[in-house]
């Protein structure tokens, strides 16, 4: 390709655009489409930022631990500042909680990152960590009161997932009416090809799932009963997992307790199990009110490595994808009917799913296979840009731009000059 970039000019401009988008201690996912604080979103900003700013990746930690509620749990949005144009805003979600924010969370992969940060320099990091390292156990431990099936984490929410249109998700919702969910206004689709998001068909279920969630004013014990929507997920699963393997290691470096925590990591591998689907080979989403399995090999699936779970029975699929698939990992087979290039998470790659792939595949002792999506991410990036996401099979980008989290997969992993202290461990996740 022609007029391609520099690594020192990609590392340039990546650190731009989480220049860019920080807000005074949060950084938001890009302008305009998502303007505010983001859960999963914030733990790729500090690894970003660890790469070239370390005070500044603590800071976003901390941002994101400001809006935790009294029960634990950190939502998956904090509106930390107005902005009546995005929908659904606070006054949708109803919650209440020292910062406006929505009522469910997303993957916890905060403490992953946060062990990444804190060990390329654990002198300067301990005083942080162990103000956060409560924090987290806090948040851990309602992941494992409120979102368990049989040892699985559920999600009561797509958005909860990370992966809002993803497959998995298609029973659960058709068994939604969404009756009397009203008439509203989307920001997505006047900032992105409507072609490329969640159709309206969803997103009144989205919104619907919303509202329960109020009428019950977000009490855990009261969702349980109303909520049609519960799916154990691989995502939820598989990172939670390994973020307490990562907690369990923090603990031992600032000498807190860990024992509960090792209780967790038991639960946590028998649920993994349940999420084997034989039917395809693969892990799977499980709807827990059906005890369906979705039947979809998706990015989520090859997570079983960064969770330090045996994917020796995955490993055909992973040499299928990165063999066929010029730029994998796609969020959906391209061999399921239902896979579209780029519909969000029906298909399009994310850099931030190869990350977290690329750290299970080099933990678990895979080297080649993780160089090799390590190298087809760095081409993705290098020859599209800091897209949301892409078109697997010719990268066309997708989705917001100068996004946050790629421009942070790219300094923290998958740019030649990533610093190897940050980017991975380079050993066996241990429980």
């Amino acid at each position: 390709m022609t007029n391609m970039k520099s690594t020192f000019e990609l590392d340039e401009e990546a650190r731009r655009i989480l220049i860019a988008n920080d807000r005074g201690g949060y950084t938001v996912p890009t302008d305009g489409l998502y303007p505010y604080q983001w859960n999963w979103d914030s733990a790729f900003a500090a690894f970003g930022f660890a790469s070239f700013d370390i005070d500044r990746a603590w800071l976003e930690f901390e941002w994101l631990f400001k809006g935790q509620w009294s029960n634990g749990m950190v939502p998956h949005i904090l509106f930390h500042q107005v902005d009546p144009g995005y929908f659904p805003g606070p006054e949708i979600w109803g919650c209440g909680g020292q910062v406006p924010s929505s009522g469910i969370s997303q993957p916890p992969v905060a403490a992953s990152f946060m062990r990444k940060v804190f060990e390329s320099d654990p002198v300067a990091g301990r005083r942080h960590l162990e103000v956060l390292f409560p924090r987290l156990m806090a948040w851990h431990g309602w992941f494992m009161d409120w979102r368990l099936d049989r040892g699985a984490v559920c999600v009561t929410h797509p958005w909860e997932a990370g992966r809002d249109n993803a497959l998995d998700w298609d029973a659960a919702m058709a068994a939604m009416d969404p009756a009397g969910v009203g008439e509203y206004t989307r920001r997505d689709t006047s900032h992105v090809d409507a072609s490329m998001r969640p159709t309206k068909y969803d997103y009144d279920r989205y919104i619907w799932l919303v509202q329960n969630g109020r009428r019950a004013n977000w009490d855990e014990a009261e969702m349980l009963k109303t909520n049609p929507f519960r799916v154990a997920d691989p995502t939820l699963t598989f990172t939670l997992l390994r973020a307490n393997r990562d907690l369990k290691a923090m603990g031992r470096a600032i000498g807190a307790d860990t024992a509960r925590i090792d209780e967790w990591i038991g639960t946590l591998e028998e649920g993994a199990k349940t999420l084997w689907n034989p039917q395809i080979g693969a892990y799977d989403a499980r709807d827990v009110h059906s005890g369906a399995f979705a039947g979809s090999l998706s990015n989520a699936s090859f997570l079983c490595w960064f969770a330090g779970v045996d994917g020796e029975a995955m490993h055909p699929h992973l040499t299928r994808m990165l063999r066929d698939v010029p730029f994998a990992i796609p969020s959906l087979d391209p061999e399921n009917p239902a896979f579209d290039s780029r519909r969000y998470w029906r298909g399009p790659t994310w850099a931030i799913m190869n990350a977290l792939i690329g750290f299970g595949l080099e933990d678990a002792g895979l080297t080649e296979e993780a160089d090799l999506l390590r190298q087809k991410t760095a081409a993705l990036i290098a020859e599209h840009g800091f897209a949301e996401y892409f078109d697997p099979f010719d990268g066309t980008p997708a989705g917001g731009g100068s996004f946050t989290w790629t421009a942070a997969v790219w300094l923290g992993w998958a740019s030649a000059s990533a610093a190897p202290g940050v980017a991975g461990t380079g050993r066996r996740v241990a429980n």
